[in-house]
């Protein structure tokens, strides 16, 4: 992968490409199992939030101009990217195909006229009554 890469430039399949290359050259794949992809990520998820941890938005928003914190975040983050990649490799999945997928039934269950604005959970909303303003 170029150094110069970007997501504007780099399809996935190239990044899951990269990733199983990294993992076979290690002979890695043994420690891969399913179960232990998915502790993985958990565990670097909890990494990414350890940067948040009591921290408000105006504290994170200052942290984040700091180029340091911003590449210890992304270091996280990009941990995170690699388990979800590699997991959805090893599974046979396509990230597109399930992300596109899960937006669609996502849309489904928050509609933008009843969610728009709202944090609320999609079982507060009542899809056979658009109006937002006729239930709690």
């Amino acid at each position: 992968m170029p150094l110069d890469a970007t997501d504007a430039s780099t399809p996935v399949a190239e990044l899951k490409a990269a990733i199983r290359r990294f993992v076979e050259e290690r002979d890695w794949d043994q420690f891969h199992s399913p179960k232990d992809l998915a502790i993985g990520l958990s565990i670097e998820a909890a990494e990414l939030l350890e940067h948040f941890r009591f921290r408000d938005n105006d504290e994170i928003a200052a942290a984040l101009q700091d180029d340091d914190f911003r590449r210890n975040v992304g270091h996280e983050l990009a941990d995170c990217l690699y388990f979800v990649l590699l997991l959805a490799t090893n599974l046979g999945l396509d990230a597109t195909a399930i992300l596109r997928d899960k937006l669609e039934i996502s849309g489904r269950k928050y509609p933008v006229e009843q969610a728009r604005g709202s944090n609320r959970k999609y079982t507060h909303y009542d899809t056979a009554n658009p109006d937002p303003h006729t239930r709690d």
